[in-house]
């Protein structure tokens, strides 16, 4: 099943798609996704008396809105290799891939995401930030896994790159994130670790780069990096998950204003955003 926010009639509603249509289910509230995170084998209310809408992908909005956003780092080789390029700390991050513990950071909260369409933002003191595409596990706020999305980590690695404990400037800030365009269910995609991930970035109508990976390059597979996350933690309502990226423009890109970041994986669909920079 694909969990969605769409606008109807000048609001915004929770719904499902459905083949070419979406689908009002904002009636059910938030215990039919409790239901969903509970497994295949549950009952589905009935939806046949649910409004419907013809499907838009402008019509799309942030699929959930997340009390807090998490995320993994370094768990691709090819991460490893730009953070060891980029930082200053030399050998920090080819330990923290090779070692026992991973490293689990706190994004921020849902208030800083935005959905498709939405822009993205570079800091104002950055000169060197881009995109991370990331496949996002969706969680209750009691861990367990409803689905999968698509996360744009947004990140100044220039500033993560002066000092690893400016890790937290470099990713936390307005519109440093986006998720969408939905979220698939775990029934659909019972295995995360085989999925394709693209990025596109569009500038001035030109592709200005273009790259892509798999999750199953990830060293470390979703139910490690969870445990962590788990361990000794609470949390107070959903949970948007980030498992690292694969995909690493190269030393000399930057993202510009006005820029078009294209995400897609496998299963999931297409998450699109322009890039805009805070003045």
């Amino acid at each position: 099943m694909k969990i969605c926010t769409f606008e109807a009639g000048g609001r915004e509603v929770f719904g499902i798609i459905e083949e070419d249509k979406l689908v009002d289910v904002s009636s059910l509230g938030e215990a039919f996704l409790d239901t969903l995170a509970r497994g295949p084998r549950v009952d589905v209310p009935d939806l046949e008396a649910c409004p419907r809408y013809p499907y838009r992908y402008e019509s799309l909005r942030l699929p959930i809105r997340p009390a807090e956003i998490w995320g993994a780092g370094v768990t691709y080789l090819r991460s490893r290799d730009a953070r060891e390029t980029e930082t200053k700390s030399k050998g920090v991050y080819d330990y923290l891939y090779s070692a026992v513990r991973p490293e689990v950071f706190i994004k921020g909260s849902g208030q800083r995401a935005v959905g498709p369409g939405e822009a993205i933002s570079i800091r104002s003191d950055s000169h060197w930030t881009v995109p991370e595409p990331e496949l996002g596990v969706v969680l209750t706020r009691d861990c367990r896994i409803l689905g999968y999305t698509i996360a744009n980590d947004v990140s100044a690695r220039d500033i993560e790159g002066e000092n690893p404990l400016y890790l937290t400037q470099s990713k936390i800030y307005r519109n440093s994130c986006s998720i969408g365009p939905v979220v698939v269910t775990k029934d659909e995609i019972p295995d995360p670790h085989g999925l394709k991930i693209a990025l596109r970035i569009i500038r001035r109508g030109e592709i200005a780069f273009d790259g892509a990976t798999n999750t199953s390059r990830m060293k470390r597979t979703v139910d490690e990096l969870l445990s962590y996350l788990r361990k000794d933690n609470e949390f107070f309502g959903w949970i948007v998950f980030m498992t690292g990226t694969g995909v690493v423009p190269p030393d000399d890109f930057a993202l510009e204003e006005g820029d078009m970041v294209e995400i897609e994986i496998e299963k999931i669909g297409l998450l699109r955003n322009p890039v805009s920079k805070i003045r």
